[in-house]
């Protein structure tokens, strides 16, 4: 399908990407339906297991949120430590700590295959409510002095060492955090797999996976079929497409982004370089390309039809932020699904030999490369990590086929208005 919604600042900066064709039949130890942040990484473990993969993507490598999201890497999950703690138990928390705050495979991926993708360091924060500010330097105690794990607490007048607005009350700076371009770590990651072995398929959409549990089932796609041992589901918001049943998990919601042209005052915006994102419900999120524009996500959508114009959609609310650029000339806006969970937790797992994992909430460009990982190693025989986030509580949202969406929208609509109240 052709998506207006495709082109970004990402696109048109995105490092050139072609894979190699192959002949011969379509048989394979595992194959990988999605081309994004976890399929990408779960396919790139399992040929270094030494699985033979073939990775089927409709449209190309990143056509999703892994190509268009904010580029915000956020260490943890949507769940504070605190919180996770509180609903879990000791044992639970530290395991899921250890992985989703500490485990920063981004990162590792990026030095071991040298991929150029502006990875830069530090994430902030900013708290809209004193209250909020308040619950942050808690959380920030708590993990200090229960996980020694190292965070900045910032108060509102030392905020303009990272940002030039006096909108927020303070914020935590996280050092582990940071910001990339997400096009060119996903076309990295489908280079390196390619690279051990990996054989790409875009363009072709999978209708059915026929998994019968034997020693090699089948995918069907639009004309032919690929037999594979194992299958791995990352499709994410396009999920209930082939799989129903798990697409009764997740309801997408539309964001937005806007990219300016480049800014002569642009360090000036952002002195420190940290990625932001606020803590509305409806949050603002925001960061410096390594050409000096500002990439800016704000307000959302809970209908699929985009706006006419997602400049004018936006520019408003980063006006809010930075009113001394509200003028500034917009060069892209482009938008996508994010899958969101009713918990806001990944929905992870396994259905014989077809695993999944979606509905990052939002929250995905960091622990997308640790769930692809982690299926990898449960394949292999060795479940104990991926069990940690496949154990994470997930419902089906209510409603049925044809009311699932609406009544999301309504609960989704009120968190919106608090923002607005609040």
């Amino acid at each position: 399908m052709t998506d207006p919604l495709a082109y970004s600042y990402y696109a048109a900066t995105a490092q050139a990407w072609r894979p190699r064709a192959f002949e011969g039949d379509l048989e394979c130890d595992v194959a990988v339906i999605g081309g994004g942040f976890t399929g990408l990484s779960a396919a790139l473990a399992c040929a270094e297991r030494g699985y033979s993969v073939i990775v089927v993507e409709a449209e190309h490598i990143g056509f999703g949120a892994s190509g268009r999201n904010g580029g915000q890497l956020i260490p943890g999950l949507r769940w504070t430590a605190s919180e996770l703690e509180a609903e879990f138990g000791r044992e639970r928390a530290d395991a899921l700590f250890d992985l989703c705050w500490r485990q920063n495979r981004v990162k590792a991926r990026i030095e071991k295959h040298s991929i150029a993708c502006d990875l830069k360091a530090g994430h902030l924060e900013a708290a809209w409510t004193p209250g909020d500010f308040d619950a942050m330097k808690r959380e920030a105690d708590y993990q200090a002095k229960r996980f020694g794990y190292a965070s900045n607490v910032v108060a509102k007048p030392d905020m303009g060492t990272h940002i030039a607005t006096p909108l927020y009350h303070g914020g935590i700076h996280d050092p582990q955090g940071g910001h990339f371009h997400p096009l060119n770590y996903a076309i990295g990651l489908a280079q390196a797999a390619e690279a051990a072995g990996v054989r790409f398929i875009e363009g072709e959409k999978a209708d059915l996976i026929f998994d019968l549990g034997l020693v090699k089932n089948e995918l069907f796609l639009s004309d032919r079929t690929i037999w594979a041992e194992f299958f791995i589901n990352a499709t994410d918001a396009w999920i209930g497409q082939l799989e129903p049943d798990l697409g009764r998990y997740t309801v997408p919601i539309m964001n937005y982004n806007i990219a300016t042209a480049p800014l002569a005052n642009a360090d000036a915006l952002l002195p420190s370089d940290a990625a932001v994102a606020d803590s509305r419900f409806v949050l603002n999120y925001f960061r410096l390309s390594a050409d000096k524009r500002l990439i800016f996500g704000g307000g959302e959508r809970y209908s699929q039809t985009p706006p006419r114009d997602i400049a004018a959609f936006v520019r408003p609310f980063m006006a809010q932020v930075f009113p001394q650029i509200a003028d500034a000339k917009i060069d892209y806006g482009w938008g996508g699904a994010v899958a969101v969970t009713m918990n806001r937790l990944p929905h992870i797992g396994r259905d014989g030999n077809v695993f999944y994992a979606h509905g990052f909430s939002g929250h995905g460009a960091l622990v997308t490369t640790l769930a692809g990982e982690l299926i990898a190693e449960a394949m292999a025989g060795t479940a104990e990590r991926f069990d940690v986030l496949a154990s994470l509580p997930s419902k089906p949202f209510p409603g049925g086929k044809w009311l699932r969406r609406p009544l999301a929208t309504l609960g989704l609509l009120w968190y919106a208005l608090r923002d607005r109240l609040g």
